[in-house]
């Protein structure tokens, strides 16, 4: 297994594991469960550890695929510096969050503001990850681009 394929394996990971912490915490505040918001914290400690490998392996990948037909080097680097953003927010959640834990930890209940503050956090960090995921789709998936080729190819036509 090269960078690329893990990469590959790995970066839903991020995308979706923010959305899960992000509805776990949701459920967490609307049903006032302290079980349910340290599990909605220990999500986010868990995504921001597994973006590690996603990040570091990116460059990696960019080389893999850099030159193959139809890539562009235009829609990688806005990849990059979208996931850059995107990994510095997990990050800066992830530490909010084991901050939060470490409350949970010590027999304390989170304060409301740091609640706020990561529901917040959640809902930028969901949305950064969800334009890094789309942008890095459209590396190799022109159909997601608005500008796809038909089957066949810009010069093909159907014959009756």
């Amino acid at each position: 297994m090269n960078p690329t394929h893990l990469h590959l394996l790995l970066n839903h990971s991020p995308v979706l594991g923010t959305i899960f912490g992000l509805s776990l915490l949701l459920l967490g505040l609307a049903q006032k469960s302290a079980a349910v918001k340290q599990a909605a914290l220990g999500t986010f400690v868990v995504v921001a550890l597994l973006s590690v490998p996603v990040y570091l392996t990116g460059e990696p990948a960019e080389a893999g695929v850099k030159g193959l037909p139809g890539v562009s080097d235009q829609l990688m680097e806005q990849h990059e510096q979208a996931a850059t953003v995107a990994f510095i927010g997990v990050l800066v959640l992830g530490v909010t969050a084991l901050v939060g834990l470490s409350l949970f930890r010590r027999g304390k209940l989170v304060p409301a503001w740091l609640s706020s503050a990561l529901l917040a956090a959640g809902l930028i960090v969901s949305g950064l990850m969800a334009w890094t995921a789309n942008l890095g789709g459209q590396i190799r998936h022109s159909e997601i681009r608005g500008q796809a080729t038909p089957p066949g190819g810009a010069g093909h036509a159907d014959k009756d």
